[in-house]
């Protein structure tokens, strides 16, 4: 008795006695099968929180990376752009620290004329040296090649389609390539559309069937002759090496600029997108959270059945020395356990899916023979999954918050059961 009452915190007889009770058979006055149930929950619930988390930080990355990859970081347009100097304004901005690339550039819409097919187009017109920059574009020529792009007069007449606009007009690399431009030429009542016939030199695929669908780029000499703005550009881009750092840079950008620039970023371009994917992300966060703690709930129903089976074990050890925190404690490790052995199981679940997600997307498609993401639908060729550290920590604590406080209640009670009340009828 003077043991049981010396006995410090979390000894050894109490967690023994904890999970005891766990493994403890049907007959013998246990709960293992709702142990079980509540185990396979938690794990359940955790590696989905991971996955599903996972997978919309990828979705985020990998979208953002290929949006900022095409198109660029910042933007700059107004009065510089047809100032005198505005060569050794783009120098000015390629000094720039954190500044990786400066791109002047044109674009506009365009119908495009294939094999019987039309479709609409938008058109970038750049220059050879800013292709080759564009590494989404320059390094994922998926059929042809990009020779002859920029050189010839006003830049010479060959283009690169992305390959789902290419496939949908029927073309293949070598074939000759009619666009109208809506306001290409200058008539006596105004601009009138031109048509001309360029040679398609290659085909693009940045893995985004948005993109590969809808642009075009030509030589910036032939884009501005093309679209009657010989002389003019339409914008500046630039591409820095951080992203997320471009208001640290903005007020560089725009000393180099000049009087008269107008800026924008990324995410002035693309707000209403990102903010969609961020309100969803939260959302998605909290509903996860609460199946969760749904899940964890489970350990209350087990313990309150543990507490009424082993009433009278816990009569006995009250009547021996054991305090009400020993017993508390006691009931505590056996529900606080379930949640830890679950969360555990769920973290390495939910990572290893993460980490093979590709692999299991493929076997997927295999057995069903069907695509479970189709990039033209979702703008991605494949199912992206990133996890952050970070996350799966916050997971971790959620789950053992939530499992650590579906135990204390029941635990209670058992810590203040009155062992005369309990052995009465024995």
């Amino acid at each position: 008795m003077a043991e049981l009452q010396s006995a410090r915190p979390f000894s050894a007889w109490e967690r023994n006695l904890a999970f005891r009770y766990l493994r403890a058979k049907r007959k013998e006055g246990g709960v293992a099968l709702i142990s079980i149930i509540s185990f396979v929950g938690i794990t359940l619930a955790v590696a989905v929180l991971i996955i599903v988390m996972s997978v919309m930080n990828g979705f985020r990355a990998d979208l953002l990376g290929r949006m900022l990859g095409f198109n660029g970081h910042a933007f700059i347009q107004g009065a510089p752009l047809s100032a005198p100097d505005r060569d050794a304004m783009v120098e000015r901005l390629r000094g720039v620290p954190g500044v990786v690339q400066v791109s002047p550039l044109v674009e506009n819409q365009a119908i495009i004329l294939g094999s019987g097919q039309v479709q609409g187009a938008l058109v970038r017109g750049v220059s050879r040296r800013t292709l080759e920059e564009t590494k989404l574009v320059s390094k994922n020529i998926r059929a042809g090649s990009k020779d002859g792009f920029g050189e010839g007069e006003y830049g010479g007449d060959v283009v690169l389609l992305g390959e789902v606009l290419a496939m949908n007009l029927g073309l293949r690399p070598g074939d000759p390539v009619t666009m109208i431009s809506p306001s290409g030429g200058s008539t006596a009542f105004g601009a009138a559309p031109l048509r001309k016939t360029f040679l398609l030199g290659g085909t693009f695929n940045v893995g985004m069937s948005q993109f590969d669908a809808l642009y075009a780029y030509m030589p910036l000499e032939q884009a501005q002759l093309f679209f009657g703005k010989e002389g003019l550009w339409d914008a500046i881009e630039i591409t820095v090496q951080n992203p997320d750092q471009i208001d640290k840079l903005k007020p560089a950008i725009i000393q180099a600029a000049g009087p008269g620039a107008l800026f924008t970023d990324w995410r002035d371009r693309n707000r209403e997108f990102f903010d969609a994917l961020q309100v969803e992300r939260t959302v998605m966060r909290l509903i996860l959270m609460f199946i969760v703690l749904i899940a964890a709930m489970n350990i209350i129903s087990g313990l309150v059945m543990l507490v009424k089976n082993k009433s009278r074990d816990i009569a006995i050890l009250r009547t021996m020395g054991a305090s009400q925190s020993a017993v508390l404690r006691i009931f505590f490790m056996a529900g606080a356990s379930i949640g830890l052995a679950g969360t555990f199981a769920g973290l390495l679940l939910g990572v290893l899916f993460c980490i093979f997600i590709g692999p299991i997307q493929h076997f997927v498609e295999w057995v069903t023979g069907t695509r479970v993401f189709d990039p033209s639908i979702y703008f991605l060729a494949q199912i992206p999954a990133k996890v952050e550290w970070s996350e799966v920590a916050f997971v971790a604590f959620w789950s053992m918050l939530a499992a650590c406080l579906a135990t204390l209640p029941p635990a209670w009670r058992a810590s203040k059961l009155d062992p005369v009340e309990a052995l009465r009828y024995e």
